[in-house]
């Protein structure tokens, strides 16, 4: 299981709760966006960016979110949700995530994340700190 996640510097990890399921008897398309989100949470809040007040009031804000969904999760399970930063510009990160079930020990869905720096005081689009830039390269290189 590992190895499916060795490229994620972030993992989460869930059970998959009976709830989650809908009444076609797997997990509802939408807990799996809810899944990422945890994940892209776990990664602000280690790259130092998920509080807009620690940097002069310059914050995230997710500009797009999608999945690619390849295995239906059940209950019961337990599901590891990597993240991963691709790509920086200017002003926005793009993540992906990779949702792998315990159970089947495969993939059960793909997605991506594009993150713009937004400065919630000026209410704009700001480029990216440097010091978040920075954070974000030394938890994709493992120094973090």
């Amino acid at each position: 299981m590992e190895n499916l996640l060795h490229d994620f510097p972030v993992v989460v990890e869930f059970p998959v709760a009976w709830g989650e399921m809908d009444a076609l008897g797997h997990v509802n398309n939408v807990v799996y966006f809810r899944y990422f989100e945890s994940a892209r949470v776990a990664y602000l809040t280690q790259i130092n960016f998920i509080d807009p007040a620690a940097n002069n009031g310059i914050g995230s804000i997710l500009a797009s979110t999608q999945c690619d969904f390849r295995k239906a999760l059940t209950y019961p399970d337990t599901v590891m949700i990597g993240a991963r930063v691709t790509e920086i510009s200017d002003a926005r990160f793009t993540m992906e995530y990779r949702a792998v079930s315990q159970r089947l020990q495969k993939i059960a869905a793909e997605g991506k994340g594009v993150i713009v720096s937004y400065n919630y005081r000026e209410k704009r689009k700001e480029n990216l700190p440097a010091a978040i830039r920075e954070n974000i390269q030394a938890v994709e290189s493992g120094r973090n």
